[in-house]
């Protein structure tokens, strides 16, 4: 499933699953997810689905992708109706949510073409770490420190929940869900900075990431970046007991500057396009539009 989203990423530019499907995929989950398999004649996979049907709020979400040169057979629509079929399974309203990665001109016409509408936008933005970096400015009494495993673990978790707690995905976020991630390769203790005060509370946090530079052991590849090493603002929180302090614009930079000092010439983020006060922050700070993936929500 892995090689097969890996030759797609690179036919189209965009990788076509989230990492958390990547990590249920490599791992598994508290709870397991439907895989929809299309294979050729020969047993070659040829399709491949990946249908959550755990979130009882939002109801069952779906990734799929499809070899390139197995397209406009119709096994893209099959994934879909498949998919379809299963969520009403799961779910008494036969609800759907289809994540479409790079926001593809022909994704959009399957999705629309069967019924779904745009619910969500998720833009990636960049920036050189070649144009400058400000030294960022701490309010008095705060000072940041790197992630300490096994330590800060469950602090982290609270704060993340506290920081996301309308967020769909990121405020859900386990014990389990942080430890799968601090076992990765790209793990990077000294990329995970925490605002603490001078009673160690974890007021804020900036969790970075490298992809490109680390090779999959299990596999012998990288997992979906076959590109130069590229920084990213992984996740970047603020309690909001903090709020207006200027955390998040400290702990940006604070960030971009680590990731500068490790040699590498861009940064990258995701951020929900609904999202105005995070989009004035990074606009803010040189980042500009790069990519969108969309969300589809089936229209009942």
């Amino acid at each position: 499933m892995l090689a097969l989203a890996r030759v797609a990423g690179d036919a189209d530019g965009a990788y076509p699953l989230s990492e958390h499907v990547v990590l249920h995929i490599r791992y598994g989950g508290d709870a397991p997810a439907v895989h929809l398999l299309a294979r050729d004649p020969d047993g070659q996979l040829s399709g491949y689905a990946h249908l959550d049907v755990t979130d009882l709020v939002d109801g069952p979400s779906a990734e799929l992708v499809v070899h390139p040169l197995r397209r406009h057979q119709g096994l893209g629509r099959a994934l879909v109706a498949a998919a379809i079929a299963t969520a009403e399974e799961h779910d008494p309203r036969g609800r759907l949510r289809l994540w479409a990665h790079g926001d593809h001109p022909s994704a959009s016409a399957l999705a629309l073409g069967m019924g779904f509408v745009r619910a969500r936008v998720l833009w990636q933005m960049r920036r050189s770490l070649y144009a400058p970096v400000p030294e960022p400015r701490l309010p008095r009494g705060v000072t940041i420190r790197s992630f300490r495993p096994g330590d800060d673990d469950e602090a982290w978790v609270r704060a993340n929940a506290r920081a996301f707690a309308d967020h769909p995905e990121q405020g859900r976020w386990t014990l389990r869900d942080l430890r799968i991630r601090l076992a990765e390769p790209w793990f990077d203790p000294d990329g995970f900075l925490l605002a603490v005060n001078r009673d160690g509370e974890l007021l804020g946090f900036h969790w970075t990431k490298v992809h490109g530079a680390h090779r999959d052991s299990a596999e012998g590849h990288e997992t979906g970046h076959a590109h130069d090493p590229i920084g990213e603002v992984y996740v970047l929180g603020v309690d909001p007991a903090a709020a207006g302090l200027g955390l998040g614009t400290a702990l940006t930079l604070a960030g971009l500057r680590y990731l500068r000092g490790r040699g590498l010439e861009q940064a990258m983020l995701y951020v929900d396009e609904a999202n105005t006060r995070a989009l004035r922050l990074y606009t803010k700070l040189d980042f500009a539009r790069w990519t969108t993936d969309v969300c589809y929500q089936r229209h009942l």
